[in-house]
């Protein structure tokens, strides 16, 4: 199968090409128009009904008439020379309120992130209510209801335009206004680190193509694979709103901007090994055609990509098992990203190699000489000879940064920890005279069977046990609904809602207290962010214990099924399952430790799995491949190995750096959580790179030899070339010098093939490694017998 897409790719690159560039521009306006139809920004409707909050919420639309899309927006209003509040004052912002609530706030000219022909019009009427007045007269606040998906550009650009009209209207009554709340909070933040992102992600793309270009000393070879996993990404983008779409299954808004990355990631990954086993076919058979060489290359490597692609939709599927509806649709929304990078691996890649041949490397002239070993040659050289002690140091290094994981802390904080932005600062004026969750009430509703009816009497008991909760600064009237069979009671805590204050405050004495004072024959449950925030704790942390364990198995069984082996793939899972745990300790040790959090973001553990083990492994796979390959060939195991880890090095090197730059791209954001999950995720990427995949792994391979294959191991057969029907070409030792070269090499003479002329007589390999000519091979000529 993989062999057939990537054959026909090579036979008819422009079709594909010009097939990928069509579907991919217009799945990618589709994905653009489509995106905020198919997400919703509420947590709480990820929760199953069976969490409190989520019973809230369902009480709050059916018997309140809530919108699941509702967003609340908290507005201050003071005078302008800082004196307290009058009477007439009062009656003024009295009347300007009824004013707004009943003036309909129309769509203003679409941003430039939201094209006209794209943009949802979400003109409406807001409900406006007065709320509370300061204690000293300071400021009132107002109750601001707007609906829509507030991470939609046109509902921001909406708000914006609610925001500076009300400003004008108070601003003429000598009134200053101030803006605080859920969406309040999200534009303020965006537009303040709108330009950091933009630069951020104009940096990321430069030192993407920056690294390509120092790598192949090319044009083409720098810009073509981020041209071409741009255009995969918007396909893949279109294939999730798509099925989203035909479904009728809610994205998390977050899940756009994380198919991205790692699209970006990986895509650029896997164009990074094709070229480089292209470039290194292509040095090896100068005479041979370039198409036929891409075929090949691209049916070799695409076997290891296939299996680690796979790897990762595996681990991300897992996800649509778990309970919180967040990560059950961000898994299979990225498992469909990855299937449709992996075809384009198989088809549009190979397309692009066979069409661009040895010009993909233009203007270097790489291809007309044998490189030196470098670096990589000295690892290699270096992992044959000394693999225990190197295996000794990656795991002390490993086993150093585990160690963080002592007093490991879960932080829930979900705020965006920009103290600076007008709504932040609204929201500390506000705390400094009210409740600090004033503007973000927790709420108990009430309720009886239908037809029966409440009065405010018989809830008073319950509001006045939850007055007396310490932690609870103020609670709200009685409020009873229209057909008067469900009360609502808001809460006013003196925590910020999105602390873990709040939340242990909802999640203990709060609900207890509903537990214990609720009258027999009501039913009551507790809503809100503090609320939401503590049942989705509950839910990760039970999601956390099933998908573990079941990705684990469908990676090693995807593993086994690539290295035919029952060794390696228990070698490649522990290795991954070290650099986790490092990676979690080590991002335990700067965040928790040295920068004195509260500890690290709860959803990280979560992340760093899939992340770190899914994305990790491929770098494992592709090294393993190759140290299978070498070793199907003959001479000694760790000359093998050695081998190994001079061709690939340098490609999973490249590819680590572009994939870390990739997701710390995200560790300059504003929002603590994002940082912690950018920093760790590079982090991880980095560690396995460098030490599971260069170090490691090859180590214990050149330990165990080919008893790494157990129960099957490689024939040492020559491989036949599919065309010429004879010997390939086996390339020099990365360590030609070494002594153990001198006492083992000559043992083992292996054949030489130039598809030239016919097969050269043998040659010891301790003189291989001296460059030779393609036209001028002499023949080897031991004492005076010519063979």
């Amino acid at each position: 199968m993989i062999r057939a897409l990537t054959g026909f790719s090579t036979r008819n690159p422009w079709k594909v090409i010009v097939l990928w560039a069509v579907v991919g521009i217009f799945l990618t306006l589709v994905s653009q128009a489509l995106i905020y139809r198919v997400t919703q920004s509420q947590s709480g409707d990820f929760l199953p009904a069976k969490y409190d909050s989520a019973a809230a919420l369902k009480v709050a639309e059916e018997r309140f008439g809530v919108k699941p899309d509702a967003n609340a927006v908290t507005v201050l209003v003071a005078r302008s020379d800082g004196k307290p509040l009058t009477g007439p004052d009062e009656r003024r912002i009295g009347d300007l309120a009824k004013k707004l609530g009943s003036t309909r706030v129309e769509m203003p000219e679409p941003s430039e992130d939201a094209p006209p022909f794209l943009a949802e019009d979400y003109a409406q009427t807001p409900k406006v209510s007065t709320a509370l007045v300061a204690p000293d007269r300071a400021f009132e606040l107002l109750s601001v209801q707007l609906t829509g998906n507030s991470t939609d550009p046109g509902m921001q650009d909406l708000y914006r335009a609610f925001r500076d009209d009300t400003k004008e209207d108070f601003a003429k009554q000598g009134l200053r206004t101030g803006f605080t709340g859920g969406l309040a909070d999200l534009v303020d933040t965006g537009d303040a680190q709108k330009d950091t992102e933009k630069i951020v992600g104009m940096v990321m793309m430069g030192l993407i193509v920056l690294i390509n270009v120092l790598v192949f000393r090319s044009v083409l070879a720098a810009i073509i694979p981020l041209l071409a996993v741009v255009i995969v990404g918007g396909a893949a983008a279109g294939a999730v709103v798509g099925a989203a779409m035909v479904t009728g299954i809610k994205l998390d808004t977050s899940t756009p901007s994380m198919i991205g990355v790692v699209l970006i990631g990986i895509g650029i990954d896997y164009f990074l090994f094709l070229l480089f086993r292209f470039r290194e076919e292509l040095r090896a058979h100068p005479d041979r055609p370039a198409r036929a060489v891409a075929t090949e290359v691209s049916a070799r490597v695409g076997t290891a990509i296939t299996s680690a692609a796979l790897t990762i939709v595996a681990a991300f599927a897992t996800l649509g098992i778990a309970s919180f509806g967040q990560f059950r649709v961000l898994g299979p929304a990225i498992a469909v990203s990855v299937l449709v990078m992996l075809l384009a691996s198989l088809t549009l890649m190979p397309a692009l190699l066979a069409v661009t041949g040895r010009k993909m490397f233009w203007p270097s002239r790489a291809l007309k000489h044998e490189p030196r070993a470098g670096l990589a040659g000295r690892i290699g050289d270096l992992v044959a000879r000394r693999p225990l002690a190197l295996v000794m140091a990656s795991v002390a290094l490993l086993g150093a940064l585990t160690a963080g994981l002592v007093g490991i802390k879960m932080d829930f904080d979900t705020s965006s920890g920009n103290q600076d932005t007008p709504a932040a600062v609204t929201a500390k004026e506000v705390s400094r005279a009210l409740p600090a969750g004033v503007s973000d009430p927790t709420t108990v509703y009430v309720t009886t069977d239908r037809g029966k009816h409440l009065t405010a009497k018989e809830v008073s008991p319950l509001s006045a046990a939850l007055a007396k909760v310490e932690g609870v600064g103020q609670v709200g009237k009685v409020e009873l609904n229209e057909e008067r069979d469900a009360a609502r009671l808001d809460l006013y805590l003196t925590a910020d809602t999105q602390s873990k204050k709040a939340r242990d405050l909802v999640e203990g004495p709060v609900r207890d207290a509903v537990a214990q004072h609720t009258p027999d024959g009501l039913t009551a449950h507790v809503g809100g962010t503090a609320a939401i925030f503590a049942d989705v704790a509950t839910a990760v942390d039970h999601d956390l214990k099933i998908v573990f364990p079941v990705a684990a198995v469908l990676i090693a069984l995807i593993l086994l099924m690539l290295l035919r082996s029952l060794l390696a793939p228990a070698m490649l899972m522990l290795a991954v399952g070290l650099g986790f745990a490092a990676t979690l300790g080590a991002s335990t040790l700067f965040f928790q430790h040295l920068l004195d959090k509260p500890g690290v973001n709860f959803i990280l553990p979560l992340v760093l799995f899939l992340f770190v083990v899914a994305l990790g492994t491929d770098y494992n796979i592709l090294i393993s491949d190759r140290i299978r390959e070498e070793m199907e060939r003959p001479g000694p195991a760790r000359a093998a190995v050695s081998r190994a880890v001079r061709h690939t090095a340098p490609a999973i090197a490249t590819a680590g750096v572009v994939l870390a730059a990739s997701f710390g791209s995200l560790a300059v954001n504003v929002v603590p959580s994002t940082q912690q999950i950018g920093f760790a995720t590079a982090l991880g990427i980095m560690l396995s790179a460098f030490v599971l995949s260069i170090v490691l792994v090859p180590a214990l391979a050149a330990l165990l030899g080919r008893s790494t294959w157990w129960p099957i191991r490689p024939d040492r057969k020559p491989r036949h070339d599919d065309q010429h029907g004879v010997p390939q070409q086996h390339e020099p030792y990365a360590y030609q010098q070494s002594s153990y070269q001198q006492a083992q090499y000559q043992q083992q003479p292996y054949q030489q093939a130039q598809y030239q002329q016919a097969p050269q007589p043998y040659q010891p390999p301790h003189q291989q490694h001296q460059p030779q000519s393609h036209q001028h091979q002499q023949p080897y000529q031991r004492d005076t017998h010519t063979p």
